[in-house]
């Protein structure tokens, strides 16, 4: 058979990957024996807040249960091998665990399937870039630093799927592709979260754990914002220039021209007075959600219901317009659940790789706990430098398992603070480096449900984003090894 007829081998689907590393994770489970912590009492701050109960790094101690190792099948509750794909999808809770986030990509998604149907988006597209042409090279980089401040104040990272969602048609439109739409959202938003000098979530909590004095060492954090996020809009706007000469040079050009031509079909003549205002009504609503982000504290569970609610107000309105019938608007919720339900799958399976290694509790035996126990104790007696750029590398792995940015403080930094005194590493700077490592890592690894949940919004699968991402990755993971030795040479405190 010649070379010409032989079939291109097509890359592994994203539920293959995730079924191979679910079978590492069984494996693991009998060759590395579980382990646990103790917690120390719960403290006051000096603002007279209790503050969560942190692991005691002295008190690891494996698990005295000799039936180790997850079983093939497991009942009442607990989790085997082939439980993982129902337990993963139903573990934690709808504050942003893999339930919610499930939930809240197929009520998003169908929302949006409404507005899109109307035709509404793809009409005020058009006009708007026949009357902004000389003004799209502003466009990227002020999309780019909105998302990275958005990071970097108030830990956005979910919320992009709702942006995926309504920029995709813009960018498109423009001669952009699916890729520079990641980039210029979720990417954007995980680079200011990385480089944050006050996120809450991420910053406050590991340096409250360290016990370093909060939103300290924020001066030479907002400089590496600066310099990050001017690099981000850089390799973004080259990306996307590049994309735009030369469409076909995207690994996402298949199902870009498929999206671009649904944007056709459902585009009318002229911008009609239902346009302005479902239009009105969506610019509104985005508007509501950002209020609610900022000013009231609203996450997974409020975002949803306000999207959903947007798109029952832009169905009435459509029907009304005679734009689509009642039926209609149901079919169009369905097609737009039905077109993420890949992306929401694989957000709950993902969760099962955690479940298998034992799960995140500190307190019980977990493969994971060993894991980190033996990396702590790794650090002693290792060169400064060296201490500091391994610490960047163990929170840059050990986020795979554990996406939650919280979640990872709390594990990570009771064992790796005590640690950096004994190597001669400030705690501003073992700080420093699980916020790289923890933020930059969730731009590719498979197990962040924000990243799956903006993929499948655009319709990339992850196996094509790695192929894309893995330069970025890498010349992200350059920059802040930099950071972190230069905080070392600076003795940043």
């Amino acid at each position: 058979m010649s070379a010409a007829n032989k079939n291109p081998v097509s890359m592994p689907d994203a539920f293959v990957i995730l079924f191979f590393v679910m079978l590492l994770a069984a494996v693991a489970s009998y060759i590395v024996p579980a382990g646990s912590f103790n917690l120390l009492p719960a403290e006051t701050n000096a603002a007279g807040e209790l503050q969560k109960p942190r692991i005691d790094p002295q008190s690891f101690s494996y698990s005295e249960n000799a039936d180790q190792g997850v079983k093939l099948f497991a009942e009442q509750g607990e989790t085997g091998f082939l439980n993982y794909a129902f337990e993963g999808m139903v573990s934690g809770d709808k504050m942003g665990a893999a339930v919610g986030v499930i939930a809240f990509i197929l009520l998003t998604g169908g929302a949006f399937g409404i507005i899109m149907h109307s035709g509404a988006v793809n009409n005020g597209i058009l006009a708007l870039i026949k009357r902004t042409q000389h003004m799209q090279f502003v466009f990227i980089p002020l999309m780019f630093t909105l998302f990275s401040l958005g990071g970097a104040v108030f830990g956005m990272g979910e919320e992009a799927i709702a942006f995926c969602i309504v920029l995709l048609p813009l960018m498109l439109a423009l001669g952009y592709d699916a890729i520079s739409t990641v980039l210029v959202t979720y990417v954007a938003t995980q680079i200011g979260f990385a480089t944050s000098w006050m996120n809450p979530f991420s910053v406050a909590i590991a340096q409250g754990v360290a016990g370093v004095p909060l939103m300290s060492g924020s001066g030479y954090r907002m400089v590496l914002w600066a310099i990050f996020t001017l690099f981000g809009i850089i390799f973004t706007m080259k990306y996307a220039n590049k994309i735009k000469a030369n469409p076909q040079l995207s690994v996402s050009f298949v199902t870009d021209q498929k999206l671009r031509g649904q944007q056709e079909a459902q585009q009318q003549s002229t911008f009609e007075l239902v346009d302005a205002v479902i239009l009105s009504l969506f610019v509104a609503g985005i508007g509501w959600v950002i209020w609610g982000v900022v000013a009231r504290g609203y996450y997974i569970p409020e975002i949803a219901t306000q999207f959903f609610a947007l798109g029952i107000a832009t169905a009435i309105v459509a029907i009304v317009g005679k734009r689509m019938t009642m039926n209609g608007a149901a079919d169009a919720f369905k097609q737009g659940a039905a077109e993420l339900l890949p992306a929401a799958l694989i957000v709950g399976m993902a969760k099962g790789i955690v479940l298998l290694l034992g799960g995140d509790d500190p307190t019980q035996p977990s493969i994971l706990n060993t894991l980190l126990n033996a990396a702590g104790n790794s650090f002693e007696g290792v060169p400064t430098y060296l201490s500091a750029w391994f610490m960047l590398i163990f929170q840059s792995v050990f986020n795979f398992f554990v996406t939650s940015g919280s979640g990872q403080a709390a594990l990570t930094m009771p064992l790796v603070a005590p640690l950096s005194d004994l190597v001669g590493v400030s705690r501003q700077i073992a700080v420093l480096a699980f916020q790289l490592g923890d933020g930059l890592t969730n731009c590719i690894i498979p197990t962040s449900a924000s990243l799956i949940g903006c993929l499948g919004v655009v319709r990339v699968d992850w196996m094509l984003w790695a192929k894309f991402a893995w330069k970025l990755q890498l010349w992200l993971f350059v920059l802040a090894s930099s950071a972190v030795l230069f905080a070392v040479a600076i003795g940043y405190q």
